[in-house]
């Protein structure tokens, strides 16, 4: 074992969490102003995401430094490997909360309602059968069918976690052509998932009357795949930052957890996907 193996790095002082302490209060500032109708609020929010973004490529590329640079030994990489886990598992958990809603509005809260003593009083014409948007609304709506856009989004995710194992399998082999050809299909895959999203999405608003002010049907489909199509844009865009990164030669067969993070994080996307699939669009 050597030495730098077998020690913990310990970095130079950093002002990058203060640059993000102060991205974070312009975000807050910024939407609070702009909810309470201020002029000021969208400028003082852009302002925000600006320093954000800047926060982030300057503290990511100090990290890729240090990693390209040899600095990082065993200690580092298990607490990478950590921390990846825990935030893994805390996005697990941020949607267990609305998948939980979902099956207490669909178990629960609606056949209730549709049982309560007086139900016809309060609530003439209320079936309680779901797809419904809940007792009180008269709008007529469609729900959003598995078939069409859903299965070949569900298709285009599924390849997707193939051609990013295959990436990854041509990246331990030292084989970087491979590692860039699936890597590249891997992104585009993706790519054509949120724009296939972005259409269904402007045909369930204009089409089937479908929204996001649709009762709790309306709620729970957009917040759900809303906050699944957030966090394939947010995996997209992490893996063209891998690509440009094995484009200019990172990335080792026997040190590579900065690719192997972000396959996680896919592959986390794939069976979220997965489950909205049959509970949101098929049951």
């Amino acid at each position: 074992m050597t030495q730098q193996a077998s020690r913990y790095f310990v970095p130079d002082p950093s002002h990058w969490p203060v640059v993000g302490s102060l991205a974070l209060f312009l975000l807050a500032s910024g939407a609070v102003l702009w909810m309470n109708k201020f002029a000021s609020g969208p400028y003082v929010l852009l302002a925000g995401f600006a320093v954000l973004v800047f926060m982030l490529f300057g503290w990511f590329g100090t990290v890729i430094r240090e990693s390209e640079g040899g600095k990082y030994g065993d200690n580092v990489d298990r607490s990478f490997r950590w921390s990846m886990s825990w935030f893994i598992f805390s996005e697990v958990m941020f949607f267990a909360a609305f998948f939980g809603v979902l099956f207490y509005v669909r178990v629960l809260s609606v056949p209730e309602l549709a049982n309560l003593e007086h139900q016809q009083l309060l609530y003439p014409g209320f079936s309680g059968v779901w797809p419904s948007a809940g007792p009180g609304f008269k709008e007529h709506f469609s729900p959003m069918g598995a078939w069409g856009i859903p299965a070949i989004n569900t298709l285009l995710l599924l390849t997707s976690g193939v051609t990013l194992t295959l990436a990854h399998w041509g990246l331990v082999k030292n084989n970087r052509t491979q590692l860039k050809i699936w890597l590249a299909a891997t992104i585009l895959l993706g790519i054509t998932f949120l724009g296939f999203q972005a259409y269904e999405y402007i045909h369930a608003y204009q089409e089937m009357n479908l929204k996001l002010s649709t009762g709790i049907y309306g709620s729970t489909f957009f917040m759900l795949t809303g906050f699944h199509g957030l966090h394939v844009t947010l995996g997209a865009t992490m893996l063209i930052v891998i690509f440009f990164r094995v484009m200019s030669g990172h990335f080792k067969p026997e040190h590579h957890f900065g690719f192997e993070a972000v396959a996680w994080y896919w592959h986390f996307v794939d069976v979220v996907w997965l489950l909205l699939f049959v509970v949101v669009y098929w049951l």
